[in-house]
């Protein structure tokens, strides 16, 4: 009996730990996604005009299970340490839930991986079209060549499909650069495609595309979602499974614990039963008799 609860209170004690510090992991591990998510949002923010709304979804899904792995990371770790067999049981049915949210997070980043190349070339040649014609496109457009210091979707040579074109010696201007397209002809090229600063009206323009480097840059983004996601949700799993064999540990000594206090009081004849009140009556009765008075119990004299 001794050796069985030795065992029982060991095992319980290495699960217990074991809990409290897959607790801790993922508290720094849900900090590391929260930053990582943070940051790919940020990320795609600053592209937001050539990237679809639903590829935020799953940075901000990542967010909110950051977030809510903290709060469990904290509410596994108070349950562990008080042995509370209720807070470990939510405990571990909270992280089978965020396991759920966390494939949901990593299956969708997949998914929208595939869709990057066309979703980018459009929404670059739509920027291009209306270049000239909306203001918002024209910053977002020279944003995106100034930032990855590229210039058109495949190279410079896409511009000359949207941007006039003409004859003879360039005029120099402060909003825009050209460079020959052909004999006779030069296109208008905005200065953001520029290598180098214009030089008597001509641009060198950037020899790489646009579509190449943030087509990378969102499905690098993408892929680190979908793969911190799915690694730390199999962690979960780990911490999930940890937390019901804690929960039935503790119930285990529990019942034990409360056998062993009963065997105890039956060996020592402690019974619960209130006593007969008759009984306990006579007793103080004869307790305070008198030694000179006849009663019927007392012995007879003959």
């Amino acid at each position: 009996m001794a050796a069985e609860r030795y065992e029982l209170n060991m095992s319980m004690k290495c699960v217990k730990y074991m809990i409290f510090v897959i607790s801790i992991t993922f508290a720094v591990v849900a900090a590391m996604l929260l930053s990582m998510a943070i940051a790919i949002g940020n990320l795609f923010d600053d592209f937001k005009s050539f990237i679809d709304s639903h590829f935020f979804v799953p940075p901000n899904l990542l967010i909110a299970i950051g977030i809510i792995l903290l709060v469990i990371a904290l509410f596994g770790c108070v349950g562990a340490l008080k042995e509370c067999t209720v807070m470990i049981n939510i405990y571990g049915v909270l992280l089978v839930a965020v396991f759920i949210l966390q494939l949901a997070a990593a299956i969708t980043a997949f998914v929208l991986r595939g869709q990057v190349e066309y979703m980018v070339r459009q929404k670059i040649f739509s920027s291009m079209a209306e270049y000239k014609d909306i203001p918002g496109y024209h910053n977002s457009i020279d944003a995106l060549q100034n930032m990855l210091e590229c210039c058109g979707v495949d190279g410079y040579t896409d511009w000359a499909n949207f941007l006039p074109r003409m004859t003879g010696r360039p005029i120099e201007t402060t909003t825009a650069t050209y460079q020959p397209y052909d004999d006779l002809t030069m296109v208008e090229y905005p200065e953001t495609c520029c290598s180098s600063a214009p030089v008597d009206g001509l641009c060198t323009p950037r020899p790489y595309g646009c579509y190449s480097r943030l087509a990378w840059i969102i499905s690098q983004g993408s892929v680190l979602i979908a793969t911190g996601a799915t690694a730390v949700a199999f962690v979960q799993i780990l911490g999930a499974i940890c937390a019901f064999m804690l929960a039935r540990a503790i119930r285990r000594t529990k019942t034990l614990r409360a056998t062993r206090r009963w065997h105890l009081q039956q060996s020592l004849g402690i019974m619960t039963k209130t006593m007969d009140p008759q009984y306990t009556g006579m007793e103080k009765s004869e307790e305070n008799v008198d030694p000179d008075k006849y009663l019927p119990t007392s012995p007879s004299v003959n």
